[in-house]
């Protein structure tokens, strides 16, 4: 059974205010809390309404009714397990290789695809802006279907940290230059703006090459891709380089 305690507990860390007081953040779902398990990310409880997860021990896994999972879950269809775990410390970020750079991203659904992204095509630093969407909101932890564990996020001020960094610096935009004719490097940040609004002015000035997905429709109407299939296309052409 669930407590009074641990149920308002559950609710509070559904709010970025509270998972950064306590330091704990949410996850749901077999294969996401299988992943998170499997890494050195600490789990403090879990919860489950079917036997699973024979490797945690009783002390740290309570069984609930299907009623009590739809009270603390934050999903519609609440899955068979949900858990509590710790906030890792942050790991400060290596300059090298391919780094993706994410300029005020709010979607939840969008971060967490575009980790998963990170993770298939090999990009283990992946930097957000400060007013991006925590990367601890339940929605992106879900979205994520474990690749949170392997690759490794920071928030910080991306015009300090591309104008302290050395690699290359590519921005994607509207009127950029055709990625499919570019000749792009191993090393290099590679930097996706706003769902609504792109990169911002501040960002776009250290920017040193900007690159665009050319459109093919005779009537070319379509305004913009999604941020994260824009993310997919440009992480392709980078590794196909």
């Amino acid at each position: 059974m669930v407590s009074k305690n641990q149920i308002k507990l559950i609710t509070s860390l559904q709010h970025k205010k509270y998972r950064q007081e306590h330091q704990l953040f949410l996850a749901e779902g077999v294969k996401v809390i299988q992943e998170l398990l499997l890494s050195n990310i600490v789990l403090e409880h879990l919860f489950v309404t079917e036997p699973l997860f024979e490797q945690v021990p009783d002390f740290q896994k309570t069984m609930l009714k299907e009623a009590d999972m739809k009270r603390i879950s934050a999903l519609s269809s609440p899955s068979s397990c949900l858990a509590i775990f710790k906030i890792p410390q942050e790991v400060p970020v290596s300059n090298r290789g391919l780094i993706v750079a994410l300029d005020d991203i709010r979607d939840p659904g969008n971060l967490g695809t575009i980790i998963r992204l990170c993770d298939w095509f090999g990009v283990t630093q992946l930097i957000c802006s400060r007013e991006t969407v925590d990367l601890y909101n339940p929605k992106v932890v879900q979205a994520t279907m474990g690749s949170i564990t392997r690759v490794q996020v920071n928030y910080l001020d991306l015009v300090d940290f591309v104008k302290q960094s050395e690699l290359p610096v590519f921005g994607t935009f509207m009127d950029g230059a055709n990625v499919y004719d570019e000749k792009l490097p191993a090393e290099a940040i590679l930097v996706l703006g706003n769902e609504a609004n792109g990169i911002s002015h501040g960002l776009e000035k250290v920017i040193t090459r900007r690159i665009a997905i050319p459109r093919f429709g005779e009537i070319q109407k379509t305004e913009s891709l999604n941020v994260a299939t824009a993310t997919a296309i440009f992480l392709s052409e980078f590794r196909r380089n």
